[in-house]
Order: structure tokens, then sequence, then C-alpha cells
């Protein structure tokens, strides 16, 4: 994509949605790495640009983020305040690595430029549960109802995740509230273990059973699905603390109803 002539259409509106960014259900090649990487980079600067040199800037430029730039931990949630920024994790995967340096690398470029009439908001999205094929839902329910949905590694990996229903209302509210700038987490306020995310999901789906899978079974698994294993074995623990600070009512805070939820919206289409 020419990200320069995408920016030449921002015409000064009042909103700029920039969620740009290239697929990173893959194998992380070097290709495959600078592709994710400059796709983030490359559009957010060509945006940051627009914004900057247009005569009426908008009022507000939300830019996707990821929840991903915090670290891998057990104990403590991640908030946008006293959240520990992922990297230097002792024995972290080079991949999970060159995650954080994407979403270190995509808020940068965001902050480059001086935009004195337009709020940034930067949405650290957590895993958005969407019903639509192709997507994180769908491969954990298939994975589930496989009976493949039991523990992976030791299991105690924490899972943060928001209902797209949610994620729609979440990026409405951000751009209504003007109080909100800077980074926000958009997640749900109930991150729980691997485990029992998979258990809720096995019940939902009416699966009673779920094999489990040590570390090197799954990266074995990822290698032939040609993707990486970061997504089930790296633990978020986030949560949004600003979001619900500034009055925002999650409709599926919890995951079991959202399960529910979105097992019976992927079967209705299927």
């Amino acid at each position: 994509m020419d990200w320069g002539e995408a920016a030449s259409e921002i015409d000064g509106s009042d909103v700029v949605i920039n969620l740009a960014g290239r697929n990173i259900n893959c194998r992380y090649t070097p290709e495959n790495r600078r592709e994710i990487k400059e796709s983030r980079v490359l559009s957010t600067r060509a945006v940051g640009q627009a914004i900057a040199s247009a005569a009426r800037p908008p009022a507000v430029w939300v830019h996707a983020s990821t929840a991903t730039i915090y670290a891998h931990r057990y104990d403590a949630a991640n908030d946008e305040r006293t959240g520990i920024l992922g990297g230097s994790e002792p024995g972290a995967p080079d991949t999970w690595r060159f995650s954080i340096d994407v979403a270190t690398s995509w808020e940068r470029a965001a902050n480059e430029f001086d935009l004195p009439h337009t709020r940034r908001v930067l949405t650290r999205s957590a895993i958005v549960m969407s019903p639509s094929p192709g997507g994180a839902f769908a491969l954990l329910l298939r994975l589930a109802r496989l009976g493949l949905g039991g523990r992976w590694g030791d299991g105690r990996q924490f899972v943060s995740w928001i209902h797209d229903e949610d994620w729609v209302r979440a990026i409405e509210w951000l751009i209504e509230h003007v109080e909100l700038d800077g980074p926000v987490n958009v997640s749900s306020p109930e991150p729980l273990p691997s485990f029992e995310f998979m258990r809720e999901l096995r019940r939902a789906a009416g699966m009673p059973i779920g094999l489990p899978a040590t570390r090197w079974m799954l990266e074995a698994a990822a290698f032939v699905m040609r993707t990486e294993t970061e997504l089930i074995l790296k633990s978020r623990r986030v949560v949004p603390t600003r979001l619900v600070e500034s009055g925002f009512s999650f409709q599926f805070p919890s995951w079991p109803a959202a399960a529910r939820d979105l097992v019976r919206r992927r079967l209705s289409r299927a």
C-alpha cells in the first residue's frame, strides 16, 4: 500500500481511526517481521504527518496499539499506570521480544508528532474475541471442539480478552470522552488463567474433555500451522483501569457469559 497516498485522503474530519497492520498470525520469519513492523510504523507516520499538516486537524486520533506491550507475568495485573512494559523478562523467547519491539515502535511513531489540536488515544487492546471466521476465537473454539482445549504448558498464563461488542463500544466511548488520551487498556476487567479460560470455552461448546499439551507439543503444532505460540503461552494479565474509572460499563465483563454468547453466534453463522 502507498501510505502517502492513503494519508492524503485525510481531510480534517473530526475523528481519525488507524487500525492498519499486517496480520501477525504467521511464523516470524525475517520477511514477515519486516512487513509486520513496517506496516504499523509507516502507516502511523503517514497518518501523523497528514494530521500535522491538515488545515482542519481532527479532534481525535484513535490509534491501535496492543496489550502485548506489557510484560509476561503471573503476579499483579498490568494497568496503564503501574504496568510493566515487557521485553526484558529472563528467558523470554526471541519472538516475544520482537512483539514488544513492534508494540513500542508503534506507539513511539504515534508520539513523534506535535499535534496541539488533536487528542491522541493509544488503544492497548487485548485479544478481541469475535465469532468471525479466521480470528483468534474461531481457532480456540475449533481446538476446544476437537478436545484439544486442555491445559497448555503449565496453564497458569493469564488470558486478557475483550468481547467484540465491548471493543466497539469502548472505541466509541474513547472518542466521546475528551478526558481520555494517551495509552488506554481496552480489555475485559477479568483476565483469567488459560486453564480456566479454556475450561469455560469447552463448557460453552459442550465439550466435556480437553487434552493437555506440553510446551514442546505446542511449539511443534505451531510450526505445522505456520504460526507462533505467543498467543497461548505468554501471560497477558491486563486490566482497563482508565476505562473503568471513566465510567465505562462492560456488557460482558466475565468470560463464561462472553464465551456462551460467542459460541452461539459462531455456530449460528456456521
